[in-house]
């Protein structure tokens, strides 16, 4: 059995994110979305919501599982029996990352293998960090992330009631 995993921090999936799993997943017999619990940058969504938010976009896709990991990639995908990484490639800037981490990976796990799927076009600008910041900044998101996320953001970024959200950003929109 082919089985692969897609690791990120997912605060919040994308449709970016979903676009490279849909393409993903008919190339495995599994495909495990690794939510990592905690990557070293600050979040918006905790652990749980990461989850929830990720289980509810792929609920639809049969052989797409999500969990939680923690530790490095390379051995959690080894305990898992994957043998194969997935990554999303929007940019240049994002291959010469990415094939630094898939030696390292390769160098920690030996036969373990990583592929590239191409960002589409009408994603190859997208991010979780964009995101966050057109809705601090009263932006849509809408048709970038599925809709229950964009509520999540809405809910998380523009509280009814208590004070106003932290936000921290490296974007000036």
């Amino acid at each position: 059995m082919k089985s692969a995993i897609y690791p990120g921090s997912f605060d919040p999936v994308t449709n970016g994110h979903l676009d490279i799993i849909t393409r993903a997943a008919p190339l495995f017999d599994q495909l495990v979305v690794g939510v990592f619990h905690s990557p070293p940058k600050s979040l918006l969504f905790s652990l749980d919501e990461r989850l929830a938010l990720m289980r509810r976009a792929v609920a639809t896709l049969p052989n797409v599982r999500v969990e939680s990991y923690t530790g490095l990639t390379a051995t959690y995908a080894q305990e898992l029996g994957a043998q194969v990484i997935v990554r999303g490639l929007r940019a240049m800037s994002d291959f010469d990352m990415e094939f630094q981490l898939a030696l390292m990976n390769k160098k920690l796990v030996s036969g373990l293998e990583t592929v590239c799927l191409v960002a589409s076009t009408e994603y190859s600008y997208l991010s979780s960090s964009i995101v966050k910041e057109i809705v601090a900044l009263g932006g849509t998101v809408t048709g970038l992330v599925p809709p229950h996320v964009e509520v999540a953001l809405n809910q998380a970024l523009h509280p009814t009631d208590g004070p106003a959200p932290k936000r921290t950003s490296k974007w000036t929109m």
